[in-house]
């Protein structure tokens, strides 16, 4: 069976069907005779019959100009209603889709979709594309058919019927642009009804052809002056004219449009206010569509639904979410008190509920907004999404993750947080692509613990983590523990390796090779020990670059023996060594004395394809200075290096005049310090008073003044207090912690392991 759509009126109830109309088929609808007809087509105008496509449209009763009721100029007092179907296609857009309800129906549940949609039905109407006539009908004269209806088929009538083709004539319009061009093409139609009339201004207005739909006004000015204002533009034309406006976007034509009116005498409506916001709202004048509501309630008219969403969307235009939400609670307490539901031609529990939706659209669509501005708004959207919950206008689960989503930026991460806790709180689930996004921008923003939190929230409440959840993590662990290994941090190295572990994520060489070189920096061997145990322990082989790192912190607590050990044992698994480490067993040989041993390996370094290096010979020229060798053996390598034809840096001038110095030749130092000037190399202030002290000592005969001024202090390469404060500011974490229990460095993944 079809559904039935009841359409009130006043002392009477209409039933027509909603869906399920044919083309072809026929509707009657009872009303009393008004035999009045229009000349040239022979029908009655207030009472005929119409063919219907599946859309219907219903008219209320006709009044005069000013009124909110419908006027179709045709001397009908009592005209009940009008059915008619709309075009299918149109060579030019939906031409000829009649605006029958424009003043009167609300926009239904179109006003939920994008503004775009709404303002498209400004006036108040919802578009329709089917149909291609309006069909009037011829009713007998009998009286009788008041009692059985019009056209009962028992009545033995036969009733005329004539198709008004507003498709064919729309198009022989298109290019009219006088009144006279439009007399031409209407001169043998006869009087037609004011709605032709209306259709064809609107689907001008759609294709962009305002200048045919001012032609067919002025036609109608004439029409009036020729038929003593029987047939004219009113209230409704009018209205017509100003959805044209809004549609062609012809917006300079809109001041002309209310001077005719006022020329004319036709009094503004709801319907007429309602486009003069939607204009406004084209133009950007947000503004002034404020101040059109606020005439619209001066005027003492009762502003109708598209009013009151038009006028969110103008807050929308602004940007300001707390304006909307403020209009809408403002509207709210006038529902409630019964103030807005005075009018009965309008379903206001329906429409409230729709208005409440749409304002928390406005609101969703305003913080998306600020989160894609540049200037950062991130205060504004927490406290629009407070105002929302305090007005009981909460966002969903959909709103909230797509607002997540929105935020990209580091400065994101305060309403990232406050997103992710309201939806962790208020909804049963939450989409693993959010929680990754969360975990992403919260490293981004450096807020570590807080991607860690997000983390543990997978493993714990759900959903379970993936891949991409894993990579992230391991990812924000990572850039901390390059920083603990760039600052030789390397007690936060082991703590973060640890509580790796601790959360299921297994470290791999990367983590752990961080973690060695932070212990070798801070030359804490027995701490590097530990971790390379730990590593091989949890089966991560170790690559040449751990081997490195043992090999170094070995070296700077002078445990030769052991470094040679782990040499021969990783050339015995087979992990080639790279530059760096033969320069530390270089510097492992020389601290034993055993230079012949140097002189093999720089041999294996060579057959390896590896050619030493500038630090190679600086490894072995600090090892004689610092061991308190022979300075003669350490310009032995000074010179090799030479020869070699490798250029000493600062490092390589300062290490062999320290070992001049200490060894009583405080001349050749001299001599070697003014080479290095000259060689355009900054000595740092240690060589200085290496060779201003030998000198004193030994009684020198130099010539200190070509020593020049004294260079200022270095700063020390590793300082580990600035460097942990850094550190800590970077990692998020607080600068005073729990003391670091050396048994940490200990931990295996497997409990009682010894």
């Amino acid at each position: 069976m079809q559904a039935l759509t009841t359409l009130p009126s006043k002392g009477e109830l209409w039933v027509v069907p909603q869906l399920g109309f044919e083309l072809g088929s026929s509707c009657r609808i009872g009303s009393r005779r008004i035999r009045k007809r229009i000349k040239g087509l022979g029908f009655p105008v207030c009472h005929s019959r119409l063919l219907l496509s599946n859309d219907v449209r219903v008219a209320r009763r006709g009044s005069c100009c000013g009124s909110s009721k419908l006027d179709l100029g045709c001397r009908c007092s009592k005209l009940k209603v009008a059915l008619f179907c709309m075009p299918k296609k149109s060579p030019f857009g939906a031409l000829v889709a009649l605006a029958w309800a424009l003043e009167q129906q609300p926009i239904g549940n179109e006003f939920l979709r994008e503004g775009s949609d709404l303002v498209n039905a400004v006036s108040g109407e919802t578009e329709r594309k089917d149909g291609d006539y309006l069909v009037l009908g011829e009713a007998d004269d009998s009286d009788d058919n008041d009692k059985r209806g019009d056209g009962d088929p028992e009545s033995g009538e036969e009733e005329k019927s004539t198709k008004v083709d507003v498709r064919s004539l729309a198009w022989s319009l298109r290019f009219a642009r006088t009144a006279d061009d439009v007399e031409e093409v209407l001169k043998d139609k006869g009087e037609l009804p004011l709605q032709v009339y209306s259709s064809m201004i609107r689907g001008f207005g759609r294709d962009k052809r305002m200048n045919s739909a001012i032609a067919v006004v002025e036609w109608l000015k004439k029409k009036k002056l020729q038929t003593n204002g029987l047939i004219g533009p009113n209230l409704f034309i009018y209205n017509s004219l100003l959805g044209a406006v809004k549609q062609s976007q012809k917006f300079g034509e809109m001041d002309k449009v209310l001077n005719d009116m006022a020329q004319e005498g036709v009094l503004r409506n709801v319907v007429t206010y309602n486009a003069l916001m939607a204009i406004y709202l084209e133009q950007g004048r947000a503004t002034e569509v404020l101040n059109i509501l606020e005439e619209i309630q001066k005027k003492g008219l009762t502003p109708s639904p598209v009013s009151y969403s038009t006028t969110l969307l103008a807050y929308r235009k602004m940007e300001d979410g707390h304006g909307a939400l403020r209009f809408f609670i403002e509207f709210r307490e006038k529902y409630h008190k019964g103030d807005i539901r005075k009018d009965s031609n309008e379903d206001w529990e329906n429409e409230f509920v729709k208005l409440e939706k749409f304002t928390i659209r406005v609101c969703y669509q305003v913080m998306r907004r600020w989160l894609v501005n540049a200037e950062n708004l991130s205060t504004n959207v927490l406290k629009l999404l407070t105002d929302m919950d305090n007005a009981g206008l909460p966002l969903g689960k959909e709103e909230h993750e797509r607002l997540l989503w929105a935020c990209t930026r580091e400065d994101h991460y305060i309403v990232v947080k406050d997103l992710y806790s309201r939806i962790r709180e208020r909804h049963s689930e939450i989409s693993l692509s959010v929680c990754n996004h969360a975990i992403w921008l919260m490293g981004k923003a450096k807020k570590w613990w807080a991607a860690l939190e997000i983390y543990e929230d997978l493993l714990d409440k759900g959903p379970k983590p993936n891949n991409m959840s894993y990579e992230l993590i391991v990812s924000h662990f990572n850039i901390l523990l390059s920083a603990a290994k760039r600052k030789g941090i390397w007690r936060w190295g082991v703590r973060l390796l640890n509580k790796m572990e601790d959360k299921g994520l297994k470290p791999g060489s990367r983590e752990w090779n961080a973690v060695l070189i932070a212990c070798s920096k801070a030359s804490e061997t027995s701490a590097a020990v530990q971790i390379f145990r730990r590593m091989v322990e949890q089966g991560e082989k170790p690559t040449i670059i751990s081997y490195g790192a043992l090999l170094s912190a070995l070296e700077k607590k002078k445990l030769y023996d052991e470094a040679r050990q782990v040499w021969e044992h990783m050339i015995k698994v087979g992990v080639e060594p790279n530059l760096y480490a033969y320069t530390i067993m270089a510097s492992v040989f020389t601290g034993q004395g055993k230079f012949n041993l140097v002189d093999a390996i720089l041999k294996e370094m060579v057959s390896a394809g590896i050619e030493p290096t500038v630090v190679t010979y600086n490894a072995v020229i600090s090892g004689c200075a610092r061991k308190g060798m022979s300075s003669a053996v350490a310009y032995e390598w000074f010179h090799r290096m030479k020869v070699q034809n490798i250029s000493p840096n600062e490092i390589s001038y300062e290490m062999l005049i320290e070992a001049l110095a200490k060894d009583g030749k405080p001349r050749i130092a001299y001599n070697l310090y003014l080479r290095a000037q000259n060689e355009g190399l900054n000595l740092s202030s240690k060589a200085y008073d290496a060779v201003l002290q030998s000198s004193q000592v030994y009684e020198a005969t130099i010539d200190l003044s070509g020593l020049g001024p004294r260079p200022p202090d270095k700063k020390k390469r590793l300082q580990i207090r600035k460097s942990l404060t850094e550190f800590c500011i970077l990692a998020d974490v607080p600068r005073r912690s729990k003391p670091f229990d050396r048994k940490e460095a200990y931990i295996s993944q497997t409990e009682g392991n010894p």
